[in-house]
């Protein structure tokens, strides 16, 4: 289990280091006092992704061999390296050192290399697990892109929202939110869409929701939405009491965001195990 879980958390770290980049490039302009802070963030966001990520590679021939013994195993590690997972993980690397190499650049050179970091990120998602060895494989990768890019995107505006109603005016505070919330209506329901269309891809009946993988997969659906219900709350009741200074749709918001990162985590722990121990026929 300790592979697996490693994989979750390299997973989020490695989402949360692509979206910090995604949110900067969008709203980093309408930022005043929590723009430092934010843009801080992204470095050891980035180095705690790569360490993850690295840690993971490490320990993932414990999974192959079904004993810590696999650790040490050379032909294991090698086999790894020359598979889909060797190319996903180099990848993936090269996106989140771009993304630290930049973190401290200032305009739009640094933000311009930070969300082709972010992109690669993304990318390395697709060059392994069952999106890429299905034969519909040329319709599942961009899917799954999609489905990565809009939860980076959410799940890395957290953070940077959680500072821009803790430290910006009440203005600054509500132009931010209101702007993110209008993006976030085109962009959040991508999460589902793209979600539900891989899955009806992957699982060829309905049959196929009673087996573990589609159990996983009703359950992921339901934490996103859930998600969805939470990002609704946030943009049609508490940003409108945000941008009015009372207190009590202030502190919801932030616990809502908070509940929204818990969430997400959960999610990515699911599929996480989903991937890892079940395939869609089983």
């Amino acid at each position: 289990m300790v592979p697996i879980g490693l994989r979750a958390g390299a997973t989020a770290a490695a989402l949360l280091a692509a979206g910090l980049p995604i949110f900067l490039f969008l709203y980093g302009h309408l930022l005043d006092r929590s723009l430092r802070r934010v843009r801080s963030s992204v470095l050891p966001t980035a180095l705690l992704a790569l360490a993850l990520a690295t840690l993971h590679a490490i320990v993932e021939p414990a999974r192959l061999a079904g004993a810590w013994s696999g650790v040490i195993d050379p032909s294991l590690h090698a086999l790894l390296l020359s598979s889909d997972f060797g190319t996903t993980t180099a990848i993936r690397a090269f996106g989140l050192i771009l993304i630290a190499g930049s973190a401290r650049w200032a305009g739009r050179l640094g933000t311009g290399v930070s969300v082709i970091g972010a992109a690669l990120v993304a990318i390395s998602f697709a060059l392994m697990g069952h999106t890429a060895s299905d034969p519909q494989r040329w319709l599942l990768a961009p899917l799954l892109l999609i489905h990565l890019l809009a939860i980076a995107f959410w799940l890395g505006a957290l953070w940077p929202l959680l500072n821009v109603i803790r430290l910006e005016t009440e203005a600054t505070a509500a132009s931010v939110i209101n702007r993110f919330s209008r993006t976030a209506l085109c962009v959040v329901p991508l999460v589902l869409l793209a979600g539900l269309a891989m899955g009806g891809l992957l699982l060829t009946s309905l049959s196929g929701l009673r087996t573990p993988y589609g159990v996983s997969l009703v359950t992921k659906f339901a934490g996103f939405t859930v998600l969805m219900a939470l990002a609704a709350l946030n943009k049609w009741r508490l940003t409108p009491g945000v941008a009015q200074g009372n207190q009590f749709s202030v502190l919801a918001f932030r616990m809502s965001v908070l509940a929204e990162g818990v969430l997400i985590l959960a999610v990515i722990t699911v599929t996480a195990v989903m991937t890892s121990l079940f395939s869609p026929g089983h």
